[in-house]
């Protein structure tokens, strides 16, 4: 499978919602409604220092995989890693972690950040293979929407040798 990364342009935000709301169904058991919306990614999209990469797979060009990337004051973080359902277990996501990460060490970040919600027992263990290790928790930022109670596990990695 060919396999092309870039950033995204606002002329993607439909196809980004539809692979991060399709992505995050698997959250169903504790979240009411869609993860994400038009406004949202498009409010993102418009903010300083934050970019979407997306990876298009297949001849088609079809976006199969996206995360949000933000550098902050020599920090970087990243949000709303997703994989649509039907190039799932190809290891796009940790293809996409890795661009990230290079992402943010020519920005000059010495650190990468990330949360992640306590009750995707799947996403530690996940991450501590790419090298993050937790550090603290923080409330979930739309206690409206959730069916039962959640945190976030925040995550981190060093960017730089020590």
């Amino acid at each position: 499978m060919a396999i092309t990364m870039r950033f995204a342009t606002t002329d993607d935000i439909p196809e980004l919602v539809r692979i991060i709301n399709a992505a995050y169904r698997v959250e169903d058991f504790f979240i009411e409604g869609d993860r994400t919306s038009v406004d949202d990614i498009g409010a993102r999209m418009a903010a300083p220092d934050v970019n979407f990469l997306v990876v298009e797979a297949g001849d088609s060009g079809a976006i199969a995989a996206t995360v949000c990337v933000d550098v902050r004051d020599g920090r970087g973080h990243f949000a709303l890693l997703s994989v649509d359902p039907a190039f799932q277990g190809q290891g796009l996501g940790r293809l996409l972690v890795t661009a990230v990460e290079d992402h943010c060490r020519a920005a000059g970040c010495e650190a990468l950040d990330l949360d992640v919600v306590n009750l995707r027992d799947e996403l530690p263990a996940f991450y501590a293979a790419l090298g993050f290790v937790p550090f603290d928790t923080a409330p979930f930022p739309e206690t409206g929407k959730l069916r039962r109670e959640a945190h976030l596990v925040l995550m981190t990695k060093a960017l730089i040798a020590e």
